[in-house]
């Protein structure tokens, strides 16, 4: 029997084998309504969605940029064009209007899907003429109050579309004959390190790898119950949170929003198993005053993608009672291929081992690999278009510079141990080159951050004319500490190589952070 690699199949079967299982628990933490559906009642729900669009003229191939944040209607949409086979292109609902005008003008999808409010906040479209007539005709979700449907539990009304007489006509559609490794499911855009952001095409059998490759590193069976707050144009929500509970058949818990007050006492309280996470959601969570009871949980992992500061870490772990399961991965990669290891011992602050199904090699500037515990760029090995993202929308050059006979080029510096383990550096875009040596930020951020009265640090690299680029260390200090640039400088140069200690040193009032948490590095070059 062919092995089904496509999200609609595995969708079909899990929708009988676990039809009256919860599948979706969706929490607004802004008005604390909850709305919950089994698999069955959400197949019907996608069912109907799908209709939908094939009445508005939605075809096997064609692409459906969807304009919207974590909401029922997102996952709704998800599943709905996989049915079809259409192509799902994602937009944050936060995204700037320059930067959807550029994904339309670049994906050319047949319509767009929103809300009247997201496009509501869409300002001066006169300027941006592709935008503006596919927001005058685009397919609006029609999103009512919770607060009126909290007693209607499953009720579908919240992903019902502005339809006319005949959009529920239904359509010969070609779904088969592809193979899954060819079928486009998604193009994610991507910025990277270009300045044109890039579209990173997922294919069919992406979606259900990366769905099974997450059951092996956490483990997961139908009974785990996987709550995230990711933003749900990532990847780190779809391929790494809705994909694996789907293969697994297990509960998703999504909430509208991440909320520092309310998500620990959410994932208690809807008895969650496993939590996905990152360095902003762990600094608040541990902002938080500490309350009794916090560590009676059914967590069992906290899935986790770097960097946190290791007495972060330590203090998370020990308040909470859980543990990090570390790992690297990115769109291209699709899951996190370097991991802690499912029921091995873990090395922080390495970001594992290779995971099952994938090879990797630390190489030099000329392709070749280096030795143990010698840093260089990190290949990925594994198969396009199933393993590895199937190449950069239109953009067959930059495809073929980043994925070289079958090696994913991560563009990030890393090394590894004579165990195995290994070591994120940074972006290659983040080493600074200094009189011939190369310094990762990182690793001096890493040692700065334990200096006692510093409560944050970034490294960067700025120009110099006489060692090409020189070390700066921009500094906020804890609340009350006094510290002065000499001192920093000092306690770096007794913990560092010479030529990684810091020659300049700012101090600034807060670190400018993007939408995750990311610290802005090039604002501070």
């Amino acid at each position: 029997m062919t092995e089904k690699m496509r999200l609609r199949e595995v969708w079909a079967d899990q929708c009988i084998a676990q039809a009256n299982r919860e599948f979706l628990v969706y929490e607004d933490p802004d008005c604390g309504v909850i709305l919950t559906y089994t698999y069955e009642e959400f197949d019907a729900l996608t069912d109907s969605v799908s209709r939908i669009l094939i009445g508005r003229g939605i075809n096997f191939g064609d692409r459906v940029l969807v304009l919207l944040g974590n909401s029922v209607e997102f996952v709704a949409l998800h599943l709905a064009l996989s049915k079809i086979g259409a192509v799902l292109v994602p937009m944050n609902e936060m995204s700037s209007e320059e930067e959807i005008d550029y994904c339309i003008k670049f994906t050319k999808p047949k319509i767009v899907v929103t809300t009247l409010a997201i496009s509501a906040k869409l300002q001066d479209l006169n300027s941006y003429p592709e935008l503006n007539e596919k927001i005058q005709n685009a397919y609006f979700i029609h999103l009512d109050e919770f607060s009126k449907k909290q007693e209607e539990k499953g009720v579908p009304y919240v992903a019902e579309l502005v339809v006319g007489e005949n959009q529920c006509a239904s359509a010969q559609l070609d779904v088969g004959g592809i193979p899954a490794e060819n079928e486009l499911a998604e193009i994610m855009m991507t910025s990277g390190t270009t300045s044109a952001p890039k579209g990173v095409m997922l294919t069919q059998y992406n979606f259900v790898h990366a769905g099974r490759y997450v059951n092996w590193e956490l483990s997961m069976t139908s009974s785990d119950r996987y709550a995230t707050a990711m933003a749900v144009s990532h990847v780190n929500f779809q391929l790494s949170a809705l994909l694996p509970v789907i293969t697994a058949g297990a509960t998703l818990i999504l909430f509208k929003r991440y909320s520092a007050t309310t998500f620990w006492k959410s994932v208690q309280r809807h008895q969650a198993t496993l939590i996905q996470s990152m360095a902003m959601m762990v600094r608040t969570i541990l902002l938080q005053p500490q309350s009794p009871g916090e560590q009676n949980h059914n967590i069992r992992e906290v899935h986790y993608f770097l960097p946190l500061l290791d007495s972060e870490k330590l203090a998370f772990e020990k308040r909470f009672r859980v543990r990090l399961l570390n790992n690297y991965g990115s769109t291209e990669s699709l899951v996190g291929v370097i991991t802690d290891l499912p029921g091995e011992k873990r090395n922080w602050p390495s970001i594992g081992k290779i995971g099952t199904g994938y090879d990797a090699e630390i190489r030099d500037d000329d392709g070749r690999p280096v030795s143990s515990k010698t840093p260089g760029t990190l290949w990925i090995k594994g198969v396009p278009g199933k393993t590895l993202m199937a190449g950069y929308w239109q953009d067959p050059t930059q495809t073929a510079r980043t994925l070289v006979d079958g090696w994913y080029n991560s563009g990030d510096i890393a090394y590894k141990d004579a165990d195995g383990w290994y070591f994120y550096l940074g972006r290659r875009s983040e080493l600074i080159k200094r009189a011939g040596e190369n310094v990762s930020a990182l690793e001096v951020e890493r040692v700065l951050s334990q200096c006692p009265g510093i409560a944050e640090v970034c490294v960067v690299g700025v120009p110099d004319p006489i060692s090409d680029e020189a070390v700066k260390a921009f500094v906020v200090l804890k609340q009350g500490a006094e510290l002065t640039a000499v001192q920093i400088i000092e306690y770096a140069r007794k913990r560092l190589s010479y030529f990684k200690v810091p020659t300049i040193v700012t101090f600034i009032d807060e670190l400018p952070r993007g939408q995750y948490g990311k610290v802005r590095r090039k604002l501070l070059k």
